[in-house]
């Protein structure tokens, strides 16, 4: 599965070739639940064995389209994992005191401490794509953001954490679909912004610049992971086995 959601350092991230409905040869929506139950189950153990050793980390950064269903990951894929060693951090518009640094500084204070999962909803490609697209600064600032995303993660991988960027790759249609959801739902109403209108209407503008940016900062040390979103089961799946196979390769031990 993995080799299929990956993008090839060096190669073109190629969105419109990926399927957002994609079931990753996965079989049904119920035998994929008891797939993914016993990955959750896994993925507490080797949490806790991550935690307990205390000298690496993992940082899952979890990008996409308005709608994509970020939220939704976090709340399925970390469901069994301990809070004391788990930190979802949101990234919001800047604050005053934010953009008066670097568009890195606030990120890096929320970067996981040694034996923590980190996860990020939203992150600093925001930098890069939603000020490309809404034009919140020129081309020749954004534009060299990419470089310096690059040499940031290899300063984070050398330093013991493992990164794991996944792209939620959701289809327009099936945006849409969600956006008119958090209108007609109450349960979901709270999440409805006057702006999704225009974000859907730039969705091809959107997916463009994630493009660029994927193609530019998937990289040995921090590769992009597509992960096809518009169902849900398939997503949370895919995320999940991209967390649990790295922390099988890390194999954290605990002390002796």
């Amino acid at each position: 599965m993995l080799d299929a959601l990956i993008v090839p350092p060096g190669k073109a991230a190629g969105l419109e070739q990926r399927d957002p409905r994609d079931t990753l040869g996965l079989p049904d929506k119920k035998d994929a639940a008891e797939e993914l139950e016993a990955l959750l189950e896994e993925l507490g153990s080797l949490q806790e064995r991550l935690y307990a050793e205390g000298k690496r980390s993992v940082l899952v950064v979890l990008q996409g389209i308005d709608a994509s269903g970020k939220d939704g990951t976090i709340r399925h894929v970390f469901t069994g994992v301990n809070p004391q060693g788990c930190r979802v951090t949101s990234f919001k518009a800047p604050t005053p005191v934010e953009l008066a640094h670097d568009f890195l500084w606030r990120v890096h204070a929320e970067c996981p401490a040694r034996g923590v999962i980190g996860i990020f909803n939203r992150s600093h490609y925001e930098d890069v794509v939603t000020v490309r697209v809404l034009e919140l600064a020129p081309e020749e600032v954004w534009s060299r953001r990419p470089q310096r995303i690059v040499e940031f993660e290899r300063l984070l991988t050398d330093e013991g954490t493992t990164v794991l960027k996944c792209f939620l790759h959701v289809s327009a249609g099936e945006q849409q679909e969600r956006f008119a959801e958090r209108e007609s739902d109450p349960t979901k109403r709270w999440k409805f912004n006057p702006k999704d209108e225009e974000t859907a209407r730039r969705f091809d503008e959107y997916t463009s610049a994630y493009e660029q940016a994927l193609t530019e900062t998937s990289t040995e040390h921090a590769p992009w992971y597509v992960i096809p979103a518009d169902r849900n089961w398939v997503r949370n799946h895919a995320v999940a086995t991209v967390l649990v196979e790295a922390l099988r390769r890390l194999d954290p031990e605990y002390p002796s």
